[in-house]
């Protein structure tokens, strides 16, 4: 079964009331190897504070959404389709001045077509993040393409990890390397506490 990788989304964290602590200790008690740290709301010098306080307690592979200027306080960056553009139109250059700052940092980009999977397997990155799977409530835009995407997995030359409306208990082929998990992650966390584990 694929791995699990924890989309931590400091929205959905204050929402679920949960802190930093009590998310990392879930991460450690499952093994989760792999986590993102995705703020879309706070600002900068929060959203580092927020970074270095859960870098300390998470022992995994941290990587952190978008943010470039925060790479060198993670293990790693995401980014999606845009943000990779604003770098630099040319895909391989833009990830080359990505491989500039973060070295040999894990590096993911956010995929939603073969196309997209297609330009991504000529570039120098860690695995691609593949979406949506299901509708989700924090990207309410997304292309939503179901069991069809599984089929897409296979085209890739990186390590797929799918995301959007995964949940704990859905089951990939192994064309799919990681299974990201947001919201399901933290119902999963509330449920954990609600009976006292």
């Amino acid at each position: 079964m694929s791995r699990i990788y924890a989309l931590i989304d400091a929205g959905l964290m204050n929402r679920s009331g949960l802190s930093a602590e009590t998310v990392a200790s879930f991460l450690h008690r499952h093994d989760i190897p792999v986590a993102q740290y995705r703020d879309k709301n706070s600002e900068l010098p929060e959203m580092l504070e927020k970074l270095k306080l859960f870098r300390a307690l998470y022992r995994g592979r941290l990587i952190v959404n978008d943010r470039m200027e925060l790479a060198g306080y993670a293990d790693g960056l995401h980014l999606g389709q845009e943000d990779l553009r604003a770098v630099d139109p040319d895909p391989r250059k833009a990830v080359s001045k990505i491989r500039t700052l973060i070295g040999d940092g894990m590096l993911g980009l956010s995929t939603h077509t073969l196309d997209e999977i297609v330009s991504a397997n000529d570039l120098d990155l860690d695995y691609i993040g593949l979406g949506a799977y299901r509708p989700t409530s924090t990207k309410s835009g997304a292309m939503v393409s179901g069991k069809a995407l599984l089929g897409l997995a296979g085209y890739s030359r990186h390590p797929v990890a799918v995301i959007g409306g995964v949940r704990w208990e859905d089951a990939f082929p192994e064309t799919v390397e990681y299974r990201v998990l947001g919201s399901a992650l933290f119902e999963k966390i509330c449920e954990e506490m609600e009976k006292g584990k």
